[in-house]
């Protein structure tokens, strides 16, 4: 248990740790067009640079958390972040060969998912639950603003100095180490076997799951399928498996479960949306989106803690409602008024932001309090992988929605024009889908108290 200045000191490092980690899953994307350049590539082959990085990514979340309930915390961070820093500076080395490039972002995502896969376990053991709200609020405020941030940081670097330099934005996080030492007890291994087998089925799954989604390749999806099925039977009939089967049968966790990948897909749709919305409808340029998208950015940081402290005081289905109605009403302000002024967007993503992180604080808060300890780890590495692989969903849907290749249900026009029609539609029907997503979680967390407590 910590007190007061101990868990201040703790929560301040662990968001220091999780901001770097977080900003690699989007600070390659404005880079993407100068490494093509570089290595004449096609949009396809390039696209492994953010590719590889969501399946290792996905991978590292539910294998990192599994290994919590059997490891220090604290040890885990420490191998992962070293692991981070170590596979940037090959990144960095190898900048002159396209696919040491890849492999090396493959490395990073596998060290830099240690990071949000353990902090919200170490939130969740060692920080007082009448606090807990708070500091979820605050280090999902840092998430929010790391996705959002991300981009402009990659389009300066690559404007005024080099891509590859990119490589060297995680070697900051070595500084927490130290830090985290003194705060994060090391904790005694605890009885039990990895199951091996069990860990290859969920990342083989993962991985196709991650790659059926970004190249959509039919074989892919057949792959996925029998990958499943032979990792659940596994589940289902394995003496210790990597993932109990067991945790799927507390009924709030499963909802939460659900709610979280669908409002996470709805998010992650929107924030890849906006920037083409910008352009297309409005002819800004990089930079200038970047600019305008900061404010909201912003706006997270500061209402993250406010979230949590709420959260705290009136539980975590009043702070989501707030979320789920700031999330709405800011897409549908945008639908209604998206050609009007660039400005309108500015203001509606203050509302996009500032909602989801509520709607995630209160979320990720609900979630912990459904798990028994010995299931915090591989529960909130499921979380995250839901989140990671709803963030892909997300933004392949709606890229589907743009590019044409879906069927027309009369609901959504798929020619886009000069007053923005299919934004307009995608962003109404996405509202809808966050009202009818939110009503399930007040349906499930408002009259019942959680199932579980986490001590």
């Amino acid at each position: 248990m910590q007190d007061k200045a101990q868990t201040k000191q703790l929560v301040f490092w662990l968001t220091y740790l999780i901001f770097f980690a977080v900003l690699n899953e989007t600070v390659f994307n404005v880079s993407i067009p100068k490494i093509a350049e570089q290595f004449s590539l096609n949009a396809a082959t390039v696209s492994w640079v953010m590719t590889i990085f969501m399946v290792f990514f996905g991978i590292g979340s539910v294998i990192y958390g599994k290994l919590a309930d059997l490891y220090s915390l604290r040890r885990l961070i420490e191998f992962g972040t070293w692991f981070y820093c170590v596979a940037s500076v090959l990144g960095f080395i190898g900048q002159n060969n396209y696919w040491l490039v890849v492999i090396a972002r493959g490395l990073q995502a596998m060290g830099a998912a240690a990071i949000p896969a353990l902090i919200f376990v170490v939130v969740a053991r060692y920080v007082p639950e009448q606090e807990r709200g708070k500091v979820f609020g605050f280090i999902t405020s840092m998430i929010s603003v790391s996705i959002g941030i991300g981009p402009v940081i990659g389009g300066f670097v690559s404007a005024n100095l080099h891509w590859a330099m990119l490589f060297v934005i995680p070697l900051p996080t070595l500084i927490a180490l130290p830090y985290l030492r003194r705060y994060i007890p090391a904790e005694a291994t605890k009885p039990g076997t990895v199951d091996v087998v069990g860990a290859t089925l969920v990342s083989l799954t993962v991985g196709l799951l991650v790659l059926w989604l970004n190249l959509a390749m039919p074989l892919l999806l057949v792959a996925l399928v029998v990958s499943a099925v032979v990792m659940i039977v596994w589940m289902r009939t394995a003496k210790s498996p990597f993932i109990d089967a067991q945790v799927f049968s507390n009924r709030q966790f499963c909802n939460g479960i659900f709610v979280g990948m669908t409002m996470f897909s709805v998010v992650m749709g929107v924030f890849f949306l906006i920037p083409l919305m910008l352009t297309e409808v409005h002819g800004l340029g990089t930079q200038q989106i970047g600019l305008l998208l900061f404010p909201g950015a912003i706006s997270a940081v500061i209402m993250g803690p406010k979230a949590g402290a709420l959260a705290d005081k009136k539980g975590n289905a009043y702070v989501a409602s707030i979320g789920v109605l700031l999330l709405a009403g800011s897409m549908l302000l945008m639908s209604t008024m998206l050609a009007i002024s660039s400005w309108v967007i500015m203001v509606a993503m203050l509302g996009n932001y500032v909602g989801f992180t509520m709607f995630q604080t209160a979320m990720i808060n609900s979630v912990s309090q459904t798990l028994a300890p010995a299931q915090s780890g591989i529960g909130m590495g499921i979380f995250n992988l839901i989140s990671i692989v709803s963030g892909a969903l997300g933004t392949t849907l709606v890229g589907r929605i743009l590019d044409g290749h879906w069927l027309d249900t009369g609901l959504l026009a798929f020619s886009a024009n000069a007053h923005g029609f299919v934004y307009s539609d995608i962003l109404a029907v996405l509202s809808l889908v966050v009202l009818a997503s939110g009503w399930v979680f007040y349906a499930t967390f408002a009259a019942n108290k959680p199932l579980l407590q986490v001590g």
